[in-house]
């Protein structure tokens, strides 16, 4: 999912290479655990309204990771982090983690990944906009990609439906916005930083609900809380754990792979798990818009310096 988060070069360089196995099984992590959260959701969507389920969730992971950080010596964000996560939280928890829900109500989940993809795409093209021209070979990612996504919204499922087509082509949009400006902010450390944001976001999200008119009028079934809390543990902290861990000891390009990693795995889950059904011109699309984002991952892992900035928390967490 970078910021005013200090440096750690010389720390990084001196730290000694994890092994082979550990890498693995936090790839897996990322790429497993991510994606299959777009199924959690829509299974934790027969019991619980979208902003309902996106406040409970970011509450509950929010909370536990701010209890443990604080128990293990973390200082607490100041008061002017406080306020950006305030800010930061509308476009990474509400706008994308909450509208991703409310497209589900409507859209299957592995399409939802599928949108989701596009990600990178705009985030390219805000980092344009705020002075960071793509290079050569990021242009036709760019070109490539967005071929995808205009492919993707030009029919199929998808736009048969307004309200998921709505949402979830805002999503990317306000995660990939979140992620370039946070870059420019002052934040507290990537977990705090990640636990603040769904704790604010958490807020948000019962706001939103309020006005959705949302609430609760029968007992949940215990498969749909148990969506819930798989959201919490597995998506919302062991996830992100694990891709945390992967900035700090491989390079970038292999620890953001999950931006084209996941959403195949979704709609494999969604296929085999959920009984969804996609067509060739869902599948087209997405492989498209992969192509894209694999070409602009692999071309800024060839642009980038020697020296690693120490991650942000704003731009690790995929939307779902």
């Amino acid at each position: 999912m970078s910021t005013a988060a200090p440096r750690h070069d010389a720390q990084h360089a001196d730290r000694a290479a994890p092994g082979a196995l550990a890498v693995a099984f936090a790839l897996a992590s990322v790429y497993i655990l991510w994606g299959s959260t777009y199924l959690a959701i829509r299974f934790a969507l027969v019991s619980y309204p979208p902003f309902l389920l996106g406040a409970g969730r970011m509450f509950l992971a929010g909370l536990i990771m701010y209890v443990v950080l604080r128990a293990r010596g973390v200082a607490s964000p100041t008061a002017k982090q406080w306020r950006t996560l305030w800010v930061l939280s509308i476009w990474m928890v509400l706008l994308s983690n909450g509208l991703v829900n409310l497209a589900e109500t409507e859209v299957g989940s592995g399409l939802a990944a599928i949108a989701v993809a596009s990600m990178p795409l705009f985030a390219g093209v805000f980092a344009m906009l705020r002075g960071r021209h793509p290079s050569k070979i990021e242009w036709v990612g760019l070109i490539i990609g967005f071929l995808g996504v205009l492919w993707l919204n030009a029919g199929g499922e998808l736009s048969s439906s307004t309200l998921g087509l709505v949402c979830l082509v805002i999503a990317p949009i306000a995660w990939a916005w979140g992620s370039i400006w946070s870059r420019d902010q002052d934040l507290p450390q990537p977990f705090m930083s990640a636990a603040g944001q769904m704790l604010t976001g958490s807020v948000w999200m019962l706001i939103a609900a309020m006005v959705h008119g949302e609430r609760m009028t029968q007992m949940p079934t215990l498969s749909a809380t148990g969506a819930m809390l798989y959201l919490v543990v597995a998506g919302s902290i062991f996830g992100f754990t694990a891709y945390i861990w992967l900035l700090h000891h491989v390079r970038p390009a292999l620890a953001t792979s999950y931006a084209y990693v996941n959403p195949p795995i979704a709609v494999v889950f969604g296929a085999l798990i959920g009984g969804e059904h996609f067509t060739a011109h869902d599948l087209g699309a997405m492989a498209v818009i992969l192509v894209g984002v694999v070409i602009i991952t692999l071309a800024k892992a060839r642009a980038a310096k020697p020296s690693v900035p120490a991650p942000s928390a704003s731009s690790s967490e995929p939307a779902a």
